[in-house]
């Protein structure tokens, strides 16, 4: 998570500074409020997705380690024939400060997420998006058109689909390349004539696949219309 706010090694080098570290998380968290607050969710949202996620895993694989350390008779009911054991597991030690670290953090960073996720999908509600013409058989390639409230324009950008796979799973990832922007004020222009104009510039694509989004909101462009945007379509294209 290089260049966030938030990186693993706070929650993970935990020596005799736990209150410093608590600090040093709570600003980091801060400033990704701050800027949920400007209604400027990416990267920070993926970054916090991730974050939590990890640090669940690192919480359940300390637990698991919890059971594998030595275990002590702790005491013995002669009675009802039983032997109550306790964990060798030194309370104080790094580890142990881990696991409260990650125990106190992850409601704060559930919170921050909620409100993160509000704001996506409240962007993604308001976005609509249209086919522009004939939609061909093939649309891993194609156009997009993005409007920009903050500046008044249609963004125009030309995308390409690629899978690609792990020893696990299958991953879906959108390259997008800017193309050109029009003035909404002075463009009269239609999806379907600004698709026309595209295919007589671009010979590479007389076919292309051609989305048209609309969205009366003015967030941040490249914070957060255009990421929502690109989840929306590839959502879109993998639905059609």
């Amino acid at each position: 998570m290089n260049n966030s706010y938030l990186s693993l090694d706070l929650f993970t080098q935990v020596n005799a500074d736990f209150e410093k570290r608590q600090y040093l998380i709570l600003a980091g968290l801060k400033k990704i409020e701050d800027q949920f607050y400007l209604n400027k969710i990416y990267p920070h949202l993926t970054e916090l997705v991730e974050l939590f996620k990890t640090l669940k895993e690192i919480k359940q694989k300390l637990e698991d380690l919890r059971e594998e350390f030595p275990k002590r008779i702790k005491n013995v009911d002669l009675v009802n024939k039983n032997i109550e054991y306790e964990i060798v597991f030194v309370e104080g030690s790094d580890i142990s400060l881990v696991e409260d670290l990650i125990e106190w953090v992850l409601p704060h960073i559930e919170r921050l997420l909620h409100a993160g996720i509000t704001i996506h999908e409240f962007v993604e509600n308001d976005l609509s998006v249209e086919h522009v013409g004939i939609i061909p058989n093939y649309r891993d390639e194609g156009y997009f058109f993005l409007p920009d409230r903050k500046t008044d324009k249609i963004k125009l950008f030309q995308f390409e689909l690629s899978i690609f796979r792990s020893a696990e799973d299958r991953y879906r990832s959108l390259k997008t390349r800017y193309v050109k922007s029009i003035k909404i004020g002075s463009a009269r222009l239609s999806p379907n004539s600004i698709k026309l104009d595209l295919i007589k510039e671009k010979k590479d694509l007389p076919n292309p696949a051609t989305f048209n989004f609309d969205t009366n909101l003015d967030y941040p462009f490249r914070e957060t219309i255009f990421p929502v945007a690109k989840r929306k379509l590839m959502q879109v294209i993998y639905d059609d």
